[in-house]
C-alpha cells in the first residue's frame, strides 16, 4: 500500500499516521516488524517513530499471510457477487460450512476460496467478515487480506456493516413490525442448542412481516446483536419457528434446512470508503417452498 502525505499530517509520526489515518491495527504493525514486512518513506526503510513531512511517500509492505493447515485448496464452486483487490462478496449456498472445524475439516466455503485464490495466483488466506451458519444462505463478506479485514472488523464494532435477512416462519405474527429483546443462553445439556433465558446475554432482533400465506409468513430481519442462532431462537420462542429448522421445532416436511437467507449487505469499502450495497433474491429452495405453500392455499 502506498500513500502520499498531505499537508494536514505534516510532522505526524509514522506510527500515528498508520494507526489513526490509515486504520492499520497495532497487531498488524507488530506483524510488519517481526514477520517480514517493511515500512518505507520515500523508498527508505524507517521505524514507526519516523516523523512525516508533506508530500512524503509512505509505503507499507505487509508480511506473507500464513494459511491454516486445514485450508487445503478444494475445487468447490463459489458464487461471486462482487470482487476487487481487497474484498469478495459471495452468495453462499445452503448446506456448506463457512470455515473448517473439527466437525467439518474439509469441503467448506473457505477451502473453495483458497482454491480460487490459487487459480488467480493470489497469495492470501481467508478472512471472514460476516459469517453464516452451515444451513443459512445468502450474502457473505470476505476480506482478501489482513489490512482490509482489520478495517472491516473495526467497522463491524461501529455498526457500519449492515445485513438484512429473510426468513419463512410458521403462522402469522400478531405484531407485523416489532423488536424481540430477549436474552439468549445455552440450553442445558447441549453444546449446540440455545434458548431464551434470563441468565443469557442480551439479544435484540428487529423484524417486519413482508408477506403472508395461509400457514406461513415471510419476514425481513435486522440483528442488533449477533448471538448464536439468534434469529432461530427468538422466533421459536414466540411460537413461530423457522420452516425447516429441526433444532428449534420447525416444520421439516417441505424443507430440510432453516428457511433463513441473508439478502441484503451494506458496508463501507475498507480502502476507498465508498458505500457498497448488495441485494439478491430469496434462495431458490426457499422460493420453491414459498410457491408450494401458495399453491396449497389455492
Amino acid at each position: 500500500m502506498k500513500w502520499k502525505v498531505s499537508k494536514q499530517y505534516d510532522g505526524l509520526l509514522l506510527r500515528e499516521y498508520l494507526l489513526e489515518v490509515r486504520g492499520i491495527s497495532r497487531r498488524i504493525l507488530t506483524a510488519i516488524k517481526f514477520e517480514g514486512g517493511k515500512l518505507l518513506v520515500n523508498n527508505s526503510n524507517v521505524t514507526v517513530r519516523h516523523p512525516l513531512s508533506e508530500n512524503d511517500e509512505v509505503e507499507v509492505i505487509f508480511p506473507p499471510e500464513n494459511r491454516s493447515e486445514l485450508l487445503v485448496p478444494e475445487p468447490i464452486p463459489i458464487d461471486i457477487v462482487y470482487e476487487d483487490e481487497d474484498i469478495l462478496v459471495l452468495n453462499k449456498a445452503p448446506h456448506i460450512t463457512t470455515i473448517p472445524s473439527s466437525h467439518h475439516p474439509s469441503n467448506t466455503l473457505a477451502n473453495g476460496i483458497i482454491h480460487y485464490y490459487d487459480q488467480q495466483q493470489v497469495p492470501y488466506t481467508v478472512h471472514v467478515v460476516t459469517r453464516l451458519d452451515r444451513d443459512t444462505s445468502g450474502l457473505l463478506l470476505i476480506a482478501k487480506h489482513r489490512y482490509s479485514h482489520s478495517i472491516l472488523f473495526q467497522d463491524q464494532h461501529e455498526c457500519t456493516v449492515n445485513r438484512r435477512y429473510q426468513a419463512i416462519v410458521a403462522g402469522h405474527l400478531t405484531e407485523k413490525k416489532a423488536v424481540l429483546d430477549n436474552p439468549i443462553d445455552r440450553a442445558p445439556d447441549s453444546i449446540i442448542e440455545r434458548m431464551v433465558a434470563s441468565t443469557g446475554k442480551k439479544a435484540v432482533t428487529h423484524y417486519q412481516v413482508k408477506d403472508e400465506l395461509k400457514d406461513i409468513s415471510l419476514v425481513e430481519i435486522k440483528l442488533e446483536t449477533g448471538r448464536t442462532h439468534q434469529i432461530r431462537v427468538h422466533f421459536s420462542s414466540i411460537g413461530h419457528p423457522l420452516i425447516g429448522d429441526s433444532l428449534y421445532d420447525g416444520d421439516t416436511t417441505k424443507l430440510k434446512r432453516q428457511a433463513l437467507h441473508c439478502h441484503k449487505l451494506a458496508f463501507n469499502h475498507p480502502l476507498t470508503k465508498e458505500r457498497m450495497e448488495f441485494e439478491i433474491p430469496l434462495a431458490d429452495d426457499l422460493e420453491e417452498v414459498w410457491q408450494q405453500f401458495k399453491l396449497a392455499k389455492s
